[in-house]
């Protein structure tokens, strides 16, 4: 079932930093820490996990850091959400097939069909409609070059 953890916000929380406030440089992790106050100890197992699948780019080095992997108009939050619940060990109570026929029959398949309605918006919602919803707000970005060049 879908929910919504910590680390999920943090997952989007550090993809929407490194999209909004990156330069030309990658965006290292304490400044992602300093910006949206992540804990550390969150934030780097996320931020492995993206690299893993291909959301973002890992760049060693003494100025190393991450970046976006494709273009912020390619990376949909739902992508976001599908990576952190494969880390998240929680059942999925949507998948237990004990209870009663009303619950098989009529309870589940309802939050089921919530569940898939969200995810569908997610699937069309990307990290650019997330970058124009910062600016419209007023959000100060730290990056002086604000474009996207990525390829």
């Amino acid at each position: 079932m879908f929910r919504v953890s910590k680390k999920l916000i943090f997952a989007v929380a550090a993809v929407l930093d490194i999209a909004y406030n990156a330069g030309n440089e990658p965006v290292q992790s304490g400044e992602i820490t300093r910006r949206q106050g992540i804990p550390k100890r969150y934030l780097e197992q996320v931020l492995q996990q993206l690299v893993r699948d291909g959301v973002l780019a890992g760049v060693r080095g003494p100025r190393g850091g991450y970046r976006l992997a494709r273009e912020r108009r390619r990376i949909t939050i739902g992508e976001i959400v599908r990576i952190v619940r494969a880390m998240e060990t929680a059942s999925d109570p949507l998948e237990d097939t004990t209870g009663s026929m009303l619950g098989n029959h009529v309870v589940r398949p309802l939050w089921q069909e919530i569940q898939d309605e969200c995810m569908s918006r997610l699937n069309h919602l990307t990290i650019e409609d997330l970058c124009l919803r910062a600016r419209t707000a007023g959000v100060a970005s730290e990056s002086s070059d604000r474009i996207d060049y990525s390829i």
